[in-house]
């Protein structure tokens, strides 16, 4: 008899994208090691190299993370001096995050490792496929109508 629970499994989009996530996560983390950043950190210093402050809620709403979880991964960053947090000068109750010059600096040590991981993506999907799992990806994980709310 087939136990149940492997097919569902075998057939579980969560459990599929989880195990690739971690298998993706687990590679950027390695190629990235020497440039002393994991992969969510390099995430936020990338959302931040355009030079402009973001607020700390408009940041988690771009990378898909809870406040607490941001907060968790801004901490090294800013105790590094990678980041700085401020109070917003229009509204007291936002903190906005802004990338310094040596978080620049450690962005840019950091793009060619990074490019060497995508270059491992695209070895293993081919370029259209790696193109085509990222906007699919994205689209995932932008869609209102995935919400657990109905």
């Amino acid at each position: 008899m087939v136990d149940p629970r492997a097919s569902v499994t075998r057939e579980c989009y969560a459990t599929a994208l989880r195990k690739a996530s971690r298998r993706l996560t687990s590679l950027y983390d390695e190629v990235l090691a020497p440039a002393g950043l994991r992969s969510t950190q390099y995430a936020i210093l990338a959302e931040l190299a355009d030079g402009e402050p973001v607020t700390i809620n408009e940041l988690a709403r771009t990378l898909v993370l809870d406040r607490s979880g941001l907060g968790h991964s801004l901490r090294p960053l800013q105790r590094d001096g990678l980041v700085r947090l401020d109070k917003d000068a229009a509204d007291r109750r936002s903190v906005n995050v802004t990338l310094t010059e040596e978080g620049r600096r450690q962005f840019e040590r950091a793009l060619e490792l990074w490019r060497s991981a995508q270059d491992r993506v695209v070895a293993v999907l081919g370029s259209p496929g790696a193109d085509r799992l990222r906007d699919e990806l994205t689209e995932l994980a932008t869609d209102d109508r995935l919400t657990a709310e109905p």
